[in-house]
């Protein structure tokens, strides 16, 4: 429906066995539930490795920036390129007449010329093939992913996870690392004691050893700031990871600093940490990814919290293809859908919108109010709420709320 936003390539020499191993976990991960959800192009995932004209050959080009690919094929807008720097490829580009050493020369060329459209992101397979090498030579600077950490994660987590949020950061704006703001309440239940404090020290330990940036409010809020301005400054760069232990959902501040991450189309990710649990819970803190982080004897599970903060990152990424799919929608002609929301509407997420979108410009009262989101779809009974909502706030048309594979069904 709309040219191609992002193209991942595994690239490895076919000697190199693990190579075929890193490409399915690519595969598997951005080929996923989650990127699906996407207007069809967002994201594709290839693999570069037998040779092209024969055994002994380079594998079949990656058509880059200033290429003229076949039958007028657009080029994406993103190209990231996954080389696994292994023994078999170390060998090859020994030899500089080995077709190898020009394919992989024009990758690092063109991640340094194109670096707004393309990006190597290296993975190490073996030390060796990165000591004292020419292929250490020819990647030069460009930083591995995938590095071992203190964590102890699965490589596959490890990669994605490193993977995702380089290509994020390549499709924002800013050239800063994604920003984790970790929101929490220092109050405690009488039944959770100390363990608020042991999470919050649990989190910022497992963050701290990823190539994510913190934001702690006890440690980065400078005297007279705003926590509200500063999350809608780093909106387009951050995300919220909320700590939902019992008390959390019944603080002021805490939904206050929910309320403002979704009105700012804020990636949220909640780590649902109830001890005894909530007296009530919160309107404004569902309708968000949830992850339980207690793990055996009631401790506090790293695990999970790794698997929170991978959630948020592949959100934030999602977010960066979606706005990128609404430019080039809007450079298409695309003009028929009046909000582009990053995440399903909610009451609070629609009612901002209204807010901020009041019929009586482009968008009159009486028309039809197409709104597009990724999937899944919302349920029958969450879209009529919205409906009602939408009828109580003046709105006479109808409500259209789709996403790409409802829109798709109807041929347009």
């Amino acid at each position: 429906m709309l040219p191609p936003v992002l193209e991942i390539y595994v690239v490895w020499h076919p000697g190199d066995a693990v190579g075929r191993e890193i490409a399915d976990e690519v595969v598997a991960h951005f080929h996923g539930t989650l990127f699906s959800g996407l207007v069809g192009g967002a994201v594709e995932v290839y693999v570069r490795s037998v040779g092209w004209a024969n055994t002994g050959d380079a594998p079949r080009p990656i058509y880059l920036p200033g290429d003229t690919p076949p039958a007028a094929v657009p080029l994406a807008q993103l190209t990231a390129v996954v080389p696994v720097l292994g023994l078999e490829l170390a060998s090859a580009l020994e030899d500089p007449t080995n077709a190898w050493t020009a394919y992989l020369s024009r990758l690092v060329a063109a991640h340094a010329e194109h670096a707004e459209r393309v990006r190597l992101f290296p993975v190490r397979a073996d030390s060796a093939a990165t000591t004292g090498t020419k292929l250490a030579g020819v990647i030069g600077n460009i930083q591995c992913i995938a590095i071992p950490s203190g964590n102890n994660e699965p490589r596959a987590t490890l990669l994605c996870r490193d993977l995702a949020q380089g290509i994020a950061q390549l499709a924002t704006p800013s050239p800063d690392p994604l920003t984790v703001f970790i929101s929490h309440t220092k109050h405690a239940s009488k039944g959770e004691k100390d363990n608020v404090a042991a999470l919050i020290e649990q989190v910022r330990s497992v963050v701290a050893q990823t190539r994510l940036r913190e934001f702690f409010d006890a440690h980065d809020l400078q005297p007279g700031r705003d926590w509200d301005e500063r999350l809608r400054q780093e909106a387009a760069t951050g995300a919220l990871l909320a700590l939902r232990t019992d008390l959390y959902p019944s603080r002021e501040w805490c939904q206050r600093e929910v309320l403002t991450a979704k009105r700012a189309g804020m990636p949220l990710v909640i780590l649902d940490a109830l001890g005894q649990g909530e007296e009530r819970g919160s309107f404004l803190m569902d309708h968000a990814p949830r992850v339980p982080v207690r793990g055996e004897s009631g401790a506090w599970s790293r695990e999970q919290v790794l698997a929170g903060l991978n959630i948020l990152v592949d959100e934030c990424l999602k977010r960066a293809l979606w706005n990128r799919q609404h430019q080039l929608a809007l450079e298409h002609g695309v003009t028929d859908v009046a909000w582009w929301a990053p995440h399903a509407p909610e009451p609070t997420t629609l009612l901002h919108w209204f807010q901020s979108h009041p019929p009586g410009g482009s968008q009159s009262a009486a028309e039809d109010l197409r709104v597009l989101h990724p999937d899944p779809p919302l349920g029958p009974d969450e879209r009529a709420v919205l409906e009602e909502l939408a009828a109580f706030g003046g709105l006479t048309g109808k409500l259209d709320l789709l996403t790409p594979r409802l829109l798709a069904s109807r041929g347009g």
